[in-house]
């Protein structure tokens, strides 16, 4: 219990520090010229195969912990 306590403390560490990093530059064109041309770039979306694979990740912990608890 110990372990996971710790695992999430990390994880919320992490993505609290991760927020209060400055931004990129926002002067640059995706063409490599000074001024920009054409659509910028898009980032990826979390499409449903992504959130998918999170759901079954989740629930194939839970099932471990069941299991390691069980026995």
């Amino acid at each position: 219990m110990k372990k996971i306590v710790v695992l999430f403390a990390a994880i919320i560490c992490f993505f609290t520090l991760s927020s209060f990093a400055p931004p990129g530059d926002p002067g640059s064109s995706p063409t490599g010229g000074d001024s920009p041309v054409g659509d910028p770039p898009v980032g990826v979306p979390i499409d449903g195969g992504a959130i998918t694979l999170l759901v079954a990740g989740a629930a194939y912990g839970v099932k471990q912990m069941k299991k390691k608890k069980k026995a």
